[in-house]
């Protein structure tokens, strides 16, 4: 019986060198070799850090904007001249002010004989002890300034200079006239105490008109951690203007390194969306934190009210990174070789097709033209779409459905004139 000769020792060693040959070239095709795992290695690095670094630019963002604009913090501010809990906090810190200041009855003994009708009438509505009536007739006084257009005015202009406080208070800088003591930044109530002065003149106690000038303070932003959280602010505040573009930029670059870009670009947004939107609920969890720590002498509901206006565009922002993130990754999504992406758009496709036969539409050489250059058209009405949110100075939650609405409606005009085959919008037939 004849065996086999063994194969040659030479001719093993030159199939296993084909076989090597073949593995480490779709090794290097898939991106699973030495070289593709370090680069998903750096992607992944990449992307994490970006991640990670969008809540913080976001609050860097918020940060510079809230110490450095001084016209956007009194946009800030200037709705609490109409809030009821603020209005009540300044009624109440003014009147208070203002009696402890005043000997009711050596103040009653000044008035005058020509005085003393309107005073009477003042207080003849008003009942209980005379010291409560004064007190009464002050409040009222107070009150009637603080519901007023001018206190409206008044607030404007302190604010306006209490922003110099809080430039002071979050980064250590600038100085005012304006006190930051006792890890507090007040806003002064005198302009509002000399107007009701003058109003309680008006109505027979002339002799207030006469005391001098009252000075109180109205807590805008308390802490006891103040000092301690000056560095952080101050860190902030230098890195609000790069770090958000770091932020951006280290996204990108994890994306175009990952060989699957489409996915990690998807995984990108989302996880943006993720970690802003945890922020968001930091800044919620933060507000009973902060309302428990006040001393018991600063009104609850008027810090409230303060601390949900000082992180209102802080929240505005979150959501809108947060929708932003959702609508890349939507579009992504879309424009995927995934088998439902592709129904969608088949589905999309035919439709307007549809609709295009059924009024009769003829696009001419224009819709072969855009036949021909639909890919271009497409990406230049998403890169059109990404420069208009990246040179909208505020952009908000609107203005990124607006945005997205805006390019569904342009897409859907392309695909309405390109009068060919029904094809993907990234190129290809479908079926």
């Amino acid at each position: 019986m004849n065996r086999p000769e063994p194969a040659h020792p030479a001719g093993q060693h030159a199939e296993l060198g084909v076989l090597n040959a073949r593995v480490a070239a779709l090794e290097a095709q898939m991106g699973v070799g030495p070289t593709g795992r370090l680069r998903a290695c750096a992607s992944a690095l990449l992307i994490t850090l970006a991640c990670l670094l969008a809540p913080i630019g976001l609050l860097a963002v918020w940060t510079n904007n809230l110490v450095s604009d001084t016209d956007r913090y009194v946009r800030t501010m200037a709705p609490l001249a109409s809030d009821p809990a603020v209005q009540q906090a300044a009624t109440d810190r003014a009147t208070d002010a203002i009696m402890d200041r005043v000997d009711v009855a050596a103040l009653l003994r000044t008035v005058s004989p020509t005085d003393r009708p309107k005073l009477e009438l003042a207080l003849g509505a008003l009942t209980g002890p005379l010291t409560s009536g004064v007190r009464e007739l002050v409040r009222r006084g107070v009150q009637g300034i603080v519901e007023s257009p001018q206190f409206a005015a008044l607030w404007t202009q302190a604010n306006r200079v209490a922003h110099t406080a809080a430039d002071k208070a979050l980064t250590g800088e600038g100085g005012s006239a304006v006190k930051l003591t006792d890890n507090a930044v007040t806003i002064d109530l005198g302009p509002l105490m000399e107007q009701a002065k003058q109003r309680l003149a008006d109505q027979g106690l002339t002799a207030v008109a006469k005391l001098p000038t009252v000075h109180t303070d109205f807590t805008v932003l308390q802490s006891k951690d103040l000092a301690k959280l000056r560095t952080g602010f101050r860190l902030l505040d230098l890195a609000g203007t790069w770090l958000p573009v770091s932020a951006g930029l280290l996204a990108v670059l994890g994306v175009l390194l990952a060989r699957l870009r489409r996915r990690a670009l998807i995984a990108t947004a989302l996880a943006a969306a993720a970690t802003v939107a945890v922020l968001g609920l930091v800044v919620a969890a933060a507000r009973p934190l902060y309302l428990d720590r006040l001393p018991v002498d600063v009104s609850r509901p008027a810090a409230a009210a303060v601390y949900d206006t000082l992180t209102r565009f802080l929240r505005a922002d979150v959501r809108m990174l947060a929708a932003l993130g959702v609508v890349v990754a939507l579009g992504a999504w879309l424009g995927g070789p995934g088998p439902w992406a592709e129904r969608v758009r088949t589905m999309w496709g035919h439709g307007i097709a549809a609709v295009r036969r059924t009024s009769g539409a003829h696009t001419g050489p224009a819709g072969a033209w855009v036949h021909r250059h639909k890919n271009w058209l497409t990406w230049a009405v998403v890169i059109a779409a990404a420069f208009a949110l990246l040179l909208w100075h505020y952009p908000t939650t609107a203005v990124i459905a607006w945005l997205a609405a805006g390019v569904v409606l342009a897409l859907a005009l392309l695909e309405f004139l390109d009068d060919g085959d029904v094809t993907d919008e990234f190129g290809g037939e479908q079926t």
